[in-house]
């Protein structure tokens, strides 16, 4: 299908029809490391249901096979597959290139679809040609994490969706040695060890030094030069229990409570930014970091009062800048010129963009408020992806409910997400329009119905929501929750088979949702009866928690009470 166009093509001439290799053999090394007999297991699984034909796996070269085997000259991740009438050679890089080569082979010539961890879409390919060449793909994200629960229960299904991040298993490639850029200073001047006999060391806030561990916290002296020499000396330790690390955090707290002393001021000042004393420090750290470690990365957020970029001060080559867009709008692509709210991170991404050519991304894709609430920025995900490439991005971590399975269309945007971080060209709209038909199948008009209503309703009444909606922030009074509830009413009915209810009925949760919280005055007994089959079918379907910080079971009693 032409919306999954991710390799690149080299045609050759001429195609390879499926009925020309039913006495085709897959091939494979006889010291196959563990990934390179996996991708070849699962490359005879899929291929067999597809095609219905069974290939023999072997070790021996044959005159009409399918070679499956890594490449020391390909990149990690690259995908390179050959073509022609009498032999396709599929490669990869090691230890992920390869498995992701076979199920990109799988998914663009041959039309399977892997949706969700329990449905694979896998039309009839018994008949298709495929055209001969090389086909190639390099993804530019190095790091790419759909933070859903989904992805880290299930690691097999990560794999499809190329996530690189959640599973140690050797089969599965392993992930990326890349790791989160995270609030790091804890860890690396604990105020448990240090706090007592060098308050020094700590934030001076309001003329004296901090001492709330809330957060991570305190937050360091950052201009401290023994505070620099105990950060790097912990981080280079931390380097030495962790072989092959490509990166380690040297990173604020969670806390807006940053040092005030007249060293530290002087510099952000003359910054104009709390992140001229921040990044002078990381940049300290960095250095001596690469004295042990020429090779790692050294990685830093700039979050919250760090956003904006120093005047002068620049990332060394060896440090790495996570943006985090909390304070956007959610519903609006980030360089939405026409979107107030989204214009000072745009113009910060923009800036350091210029200084830094490795910029990482954390973006938020979900309520946090309540995950079960209809959120809109199905259309948002993909030019927000397409504009951090564009400003330098190498890693993206997309979060979301990694901690529960029913949030609002969790199973869509985990397929859409994973598909754009894996290649932000390709076209958003197709796609999602594919997964609802495929995965809903009769029901799919009304839900999709549904989607175009949500995001028009919140455009039209120009709200601009952030990561913390209330209802109000998504456009939703009794009208409007009304309208929902129909659309995924009409969906259940349309349902003709077991699987399709079921997938309605869990995309079915946030109507209820909306009618319970936002649905307006109704009798008891109608709101009693909502309540009852919200309960249920969060129940049935595993919700752990119905916001960040709440359990479901604990938001089912409130809601009981």
């Amino acid at each position: 299908m032409s919306t999954h166009k991710t390799l690149v093509f080299h045609p050759t001439g001429g195609n390879l029809t499926i009925s020309a290799m039913q006495n085709w053999h897959i091939t494979v090394s006889d010291d196959a490391t563990a990934s390179e007999q996996y991708a070849a297991e699962e490359f005879q699984k899929w291929f067999n249901q597809a095609t219905r034909l069974t290939l023999p796996l072997d070790t021996a070269r044959n005159d009409e096979q399918v070679i499956i085997g890594a490449s020391s000259t390909l990149g990690d991740e690259d995908i390179e597959i050959t073509v022609d009438s009498s032999q396709i050679q599929i490669s990869g890089g090691m230890p992920r290139g390869i498995l992701y080569a076979v199920y990109q082979f799988l998914e663009e010539l041959l039309g399977l679809r892997f949706l969700t961890a329990d449905h694979t879409y896998i039309p009839d390919a018994s008949a298709p040609q495929i055209p001969c060449g090389s086909y190639t793909y390099s993804p530019p994200f190095s790091f790419r994490w759909s933070y859903y629960r989904e992805n880290s229960d299930a690691p097999e299904f990560a794999a499809k969706r190329k996530v690189n991040t959640v599973t140690d298993a050797e089969n599965l490639g392993g992930k990326t040695q890349q790791q989160l850029i995270n609030h790091s200073f804890h860890a690396l001047v604990p105020y448990g060890t240090y706090g007592e006999s060098h308050p020094e060391y700590y934030a001076l806030v309001d003329g004296e030094r901090d001492t709330n561990t809330h957060g991570g916290g305190p937050q360091l002296c950052v201009t401290n030069p023994e505070v620099i020499e105990v950060a790097a000396a912990s981080a280079i330790r931390q380097l030495s229990e962790r072989p092959g690390a490509a990166n380690i955090s040297v990173s604020q707290a969670d806390t807006a409570a940053y040092c005030r002393c007249e060293t530290c001021e002087g510099l952000n000042e003359a910054e104009e930014t709390p992140m001229g004393s921040q990044l002078t420090f990381v940049n300290a750290v960095a250095e001596r970091i690469e004295k042990e470690y020429s090779d790692v990365k050294v990685g830093t957020l700039a979050y919250w009062y760090t956003r904006k970029p120093p005047k002068t001060v620049k990332p060394r080559h060896n440090v790495q800048i996570q943006l985090c867009s909390i304070e956007c709008c959610t519903l609006h692509a980030i360089d939405n010129p026409d979107c107030e709210q989204n214009q000072a991170f745009c113009q910060d991404t923009n800036e350091w963009a210029k200084i830094c050519d490795d910029i990482w991304i954390w973006n938020y894709n979900t309520n946090f408020r309540a995950y079960d609430l209809p959120f809109p920025n199905l259309r948002s995900i993909a030019p927000n992806v397409r504009y951090f490439l564009r400003n330098n991005a190498k890693g993206v971590f997309m979060q979301a409910n990694g901690n529960g399975l029913t949030g609002e269309f969790s199973d869509l945007r985990n397929y859409l997400i994973s598909q754009l971080i894996w290649n932000p060209h390709l076209d958003a709209d197709a796609h999602l329009n594919e997964f609802v038909n495929l995965h809903y199948e009769a029901a799919a008009p009304p839900i999709l119905e549904y989607i175009n209503f949500l995001h028009n309703n919140v455009e039209a009444r120009g709200l601009h929501p952030r990561c913390f909606p209330t209802p109000e922030d998504v456009g939703l009074d009794a009208e409007s929750t009304q309208t929902i509830f129909d659309y995924f009413q009409q969906a259940l009915t349309l349902a003709e088979k077991p699987e399709i209810r079921e997938r309605v009925e869990k995309a079915s949760i946030p109507a209820y949702k909306a009618m319970i919280v936002a649905g307006g005055e109704m009798p008891s007994q109608k709101r009693q009866t909502l309540i009852d089959e919200y309960i249920t079918l969060c129940e049935r379907y595993n919700m752990s928690h119905a916001a960040e910080t709440q359990a479901a079971e604990m938001y089912f009693e409130e809601l009981r009470s």
